[in-house]
């Protein structure tokens, strides 16, 4: 079996003769459906575009949300907007839970989220998503803002209970997925480690980190990894922009893909068994 993966698209962003040819191009790579990891667009047209996308290609497109998929709005309102959809080809895998995607392979998911706990969490870097994300913003007072983001313990404590409610909704179809002789494919936006945080050729710097990973996600893959290491674990992640891949522990490795604002593209991810494999489109 064969599937494209992209992530990071930034549709907003890229001009829509890019994203024609994106689907031309996946559909001409004989995939057998589309792996989507998150940062798709803004939530304004975020709708619209998973939308498009479904009318254009006509294959199953199995996604989860990033950070950018939120802008604009506030966390609830944009689930509950991509949970109503009607399309069946439009899979939303934390709502979906668990899917077998061949007789060795089965496909779990969550966007996770930058959960403030691995680097250097009192200096980190503020990003545009703590201003642009009503629930972020909710723990940022204005003055704070011109005293230099000083006062960062309740946005912390938000980004935490985010990391937490990732792991705590995909727990159940990890363990659900997690039979022995199976490989299960995690397909997520934020790099669930350090080691998985790449950033033009290397790991991300330590005030970068802690919007860059979820620990929480990570602990949870460790943790039911070790527990079952008859089942092998395939996490595809993005979000930090940057190409890399570790092996975390003999039955768990990430890759990270590689995105740029302005172009979209895809990678094939072949199953052939129980592995899983990259290739070039």
């Amino acid at each position: 079996m064969r599937l494209a993966w992209a992530t990071d698209l930034h549709l907003d962003s890229v001009e829509r003769s890019d994203v024609d040819r994106f689907c031309s191009d996946v559909l001409a790579s004989d995939v057998a459906g589309l792996l989507l990891g998150g940062d798709i667009s803004q939530a304004r047209d975020l709708v619209h575009w998973l939308e498009f996308l479904d009318s254009q290609l006509e294959l199953p497109i199995y996604f989860v949300l990033g950070n950018h998929d939120y802008y604009g709005s506030d966390i609830s309102a944009v689930r509950c907007r991509v949970a109503g959809l009607a399309s069946p080809t439009l899979l939303w895998l934390p709502s979906t839970g668990c899917l077998t995607l061949t007789e060795n392979v089965v496909l779990v998911g969550h966007g996770g989220w930058g959960d403030c706990r691995i680097g250097d969490t009192d200096n980190f870097e503020i990003l545009t998503d703590y201003l642009a994300i009503r629930d972020l913003s909710e723990t940022v007072e204005r003055q704070d803002l011109l005293t230099g983001f000083s006062v960062r313990a309740p946005l912390r404590q938000r980004l935490a209970s985010l990391g937490d409610d990732a792991a705590g909704t995909l727990r159940p179809h990890l363990l659900e997925a997690a039979q022995p002789g199976k490989t299960v494919l995690v397909l997520t936006h934020v790099p669930p480690y350090r080691e998985s945080c790449w950033h033009r050729g290397r790991i991300s710097d330590e005030t970068w980190l802690p919007g860059f990973t979820c620990r929480a996600v990570g602990d949870l893959l460790t943790e039911v990894a070790a527990e079952i290491p008859e089942s092998k674990f395939t996490v595809l992640c993005g979000h930090s922009h940057g190409t890399g891949y570790v092996r975390m522990q003999d039955n768990l490795e990430v890759y990270t893909a590689e995105a740029e604002y302005g172009r979209v593209f895809f990678r094939i991810v072949e199953l052939i068994g129980r592995e899983v494999a990259l290739r070039a489109p």
